[in-house]
Order: structure tokens, then sequence, then C-alpha cells
């Protein structure tokens, strides 16, 4: 065989991996949705099952949110000094089995304690995923690939609501969590065989980027956890803009688990409609989100060169002014509450995917990409937990009113653009 051939049929098989690739990626992290979703969903049926009020509901949900959080930073230290592979498996796993529990469970400490491995189990997900599409994607394409690449947590969003939501109307709020373990299987079975952690772990290699570097914190050998963290060659700008995404991402996530949490209960309980019905009406902010990644990343790299702050900020002065919507407009209005969602999941969904996926990857480089992700994620996650705590607890001390939760929302959404306009503006980094 020439060189020539050998190099064609070298390009031929790296094409198909990286296809392969971002197949499974996608399909884990949208997998994990359809075993994180489920609690949300029959959040009402079950509090009304188990006798459990909206301050409980929200305090069991948060220690999932918070060993989700904690989790965050140790996966992305464990994805990177042992590659994403095995601690992705391990996180699938431990979903599937958290559900089973859930779906047989009466016992609030059951559930306290199974919710804590289902937030450390969770956890795997962005940051080792995200991580391994930084190994076989280059920088100038990770814009488009990424913007595409992350309607799966938008996609699983919607699919698992339907599901828990379909499930749930016909059989229960205890099959609703069956079925999302069925499907979590099923993916971690495809991905067993369709998964690697570099294209060097199979002879191969990506034509060299710019910013490529020559080597990876998870190689074979006997370095340390902190040499392999040296080898990242962070500098400060690199930290301040780490911490910098992360703060505008706890605010972010506080909005966007606001709402997965619980637009369910409130459509079931302010609202008055079904529970199945208010888990189909969900799923509008995850519909409309999907639209918002694509255009998001399409609009980084075509228009912004790259650049993830420009566009990202122009998509949270939407998210706010739609947040201040749902608080003028939407509080007695089930019309105006679904078009605000709607347009919440658009302009949320984009700098969400953008800041946490290319933009992570781009802060951390191709080597750091795993942790840079975990630690932008974990630190968003606190922001997810705050927000259960609170909601819970309002909505009881204030007799159900929820004009202050969307004030809440509105204020959020100000504070992440704060955020995002100091990394955009004094020029700490190019990304």
């Amino acid at each position: 065989m020439t060189d020539k051939e050998q190099k064609d049929n070298r390009n031929g098989l790296l094409k198909s991996w990286r296809y392969r690739i971002f197949a499974s990626t996608w399909l884990c992290y949208a997998g994990l949705y359809f075993c994180r979703k489920p609690f949300s969903i029959v959040k009402a049926d079950l509090g009304d099952a188990l006798e459990w009020d909206a301050s409980f509901l929200g305090l069991i949900g948060t220690v999932y949110l918070l060993t989700y959080a904690i989790g965050q930073f140790v996966a992305g230290l464990a994805g990177t000094a042992l590659g994403p592979r095995l601690i992705l498996m391990l996180g699938m796993s431990g979903s599937i089995l958290a559900n089973v529990v859930f779906g047989i469970s009466d016992s609030a400490i059951t559930f306290a304690i199974f919710m804590g491995v289902l937030g450390f189990s969770q956890s795997t997900g962005w940051g080792c995923t995200v991580g391994t599409m930084a190994t076989w994607f280059q920088k100038h394409e990770r814009g488009r690939v990424m913007g595409l690449w992350s309607t799966c947590y938008a996609i699983g969003g919607v699919g698992s609501v339907l599901l828990a939501s379909k499930v749930l109307g016909a059989y229960g709020f205890r099959y609703s969590f069956f079925a999302g373990s069925l499907v979590m299987l099923a993916i971690l079975v495809f991905f067993a065989f369709n998964h690697r952690n570099r294209p060097e772990d199979l002879g191969l290699s990506l034509p060299k980027d710019e910013e490529d570097l020559p080597d990876s914190p998870y190689v074979k050998g006997k370095l340390s956890l902190k040499d392999r963290i040296k080898r990242l060659g962070w500098d400060k700008n690199v930290i301040t803009t780490l911490m910098l995404v992360g703060i505008f991402y706890f605010f972010v996530k506080f909005i966007r688990y606001a709402l997965w949490s619980w637009v369910p209960y409130l459509l079931t309980k302010n609202y008055e409609l079904e529970s199945d019905d208010a888990g189909y009406m969900s799923a509008l902010f995850d519909l409309f989100g999907i639209v918002g990644v694509i255009a998001a990343g399409w609009i980084s790299d075509k228009l912004m060169k790259s650049r993830r702050t420009g566009v990202s900020l122009l998509f949270l002065f939407g998210m706010f002014a739609s947040c201040g919507l749902l608080y003028f407009f939407g509080q007695n209005s089930l019309l105006i509450f679904g078009i605000s969602i709607s347009l919440i999941g658009f302009f949320l969904f984009g700098p969400d995917a953008l800041m946490t996926g290319a933009g992570a990857q781009d802060i951390g480089n191709a080597r750091g990409a795993t942790l840079s992700a975990g630690i932008i994620n974990g630190m968003g996650a606190f922001g997810a937990v705050a927000q259960e705590l609170i909601i819970g607890r309002l909505y009881d001390d204030t007799g159900g009113d929820i004009g202050p939760i969307f004030m809440l929302l509105l204020g959020s959404a100000a504070c992440a653009a704060i955020c995002l306009s100091i990394v955009r503006f004094t020029k700490i980094s190019d990304v």
C-alpha cells in the first residue's frame, strides 16, 4: 500500500470516528436527561402521593443539585487524569441505578440518599463529553460543531419530558423513573462501542490547529494529578475568565433549573393544568432552546469569528426582556406564560451552550477542556442548588404567589449579563 493510500485510509478512519464520537457523546448527554428529568415532571404527583409539600420537595431536589455541583469539580479532575470514557460510563450506570430505586421507594431517606447518587452520577456528563469533543474537533470549527452538538441537552430535555409525561399520565409517576432508566441503558451499550478518549488512542491524529498543544493531560503514564494540571499551561487571565464565566453560569443555571424544576409544578398548582399536560407545555422551554443553540453557534463562527461572548451577550439581553415579559404579564395569563418560557428558552440555551461548550474549550485549550468545562459547570450548578432551596420555600411562604419567583428570574438575567459584559469589554480574554 502506498503512502498516499495509507494516508487516505487514516483520514477515512478519522472521519468515521469523528462521527462516532459526536454520536456517542451527544447520545450520552441527551440520555442523562432521561434519568434527570422525571423527578421534576412527577413532582406534584409525588408530593401528593407521599404528602411532601413544596419546601420538602425542594429540599430533596437540593440534595441532587448539591452533589451535582460538587461532583462537577471531582468529575473534571477525574476526567482529566483518567480520561472521560471510564468516568462517563460510571455516571450513566449510577443514573440508571438511582432511577430504579426512585421507582420502588416511598422512603424520604432513601430518596435523599439516591438523589445524592444521581447528582454525582449526572455530574460526570458535561465536562467529560465536552472534553472528548475538544480532542476530536479543532478551534475553528467548534462554534458550528458545538452549536449542533449542544442540542443534546435541549433535545434530551424535550424527549425526557415527553416520555416522562406520557408514562405519568398512562401508568403513574413510578413508571416515569423506570422508562428513563431503560433509555439510558440502551445508550450506555451504544456508548461502550463507539467512544474513545482521543484520536491518539486509535493511532490517529488531527491536523495541527493554531492553538493545538502537543500532548494531553490524560496521557498514559505515572504523572501525578498535580503534574497533569500543570501541563494545562493556564495563566491568570485564563483563571479570571473561568471565574467570571462560572459566575455568569451560576445565574444562567439559576434560571434554567428554576424553569426545569418548577414549571410543571406551577402549571399544575397555579394554572390548574393536568399533570401530563403541564409536562407537555413545559417542553416549550426546551423546544425553542434547540433553535437558540443552533442559531448562536452559527452566528458565533460565521459572523463573530469564533468569539463567543459577543453573541452570548446579545442573547442575554433578549433573555432579560423575556423574563420581564413573564414577570409583568405572565402571572395571570397561561398564553403569555407559554410565550415567555419559549422566548427564555431560545435566548438562554444559546449562551448557555456557547460559553460552557465551545467557550470552555477555547478558555481551557484542548488539553484543559475537560477541567475548564467542569469548573464552569460546577460553579453554575450552585445556581441550580440555590433556586431549588429558595423557590420551594418562597412558594410556601407566600401562599403560592408566583410574582416573587418571576422577579428572581429577572434579576438573575441581569446579573448574568453583567458578568459576561466584564469578560467582553475588559478584554481579559479573546473568547
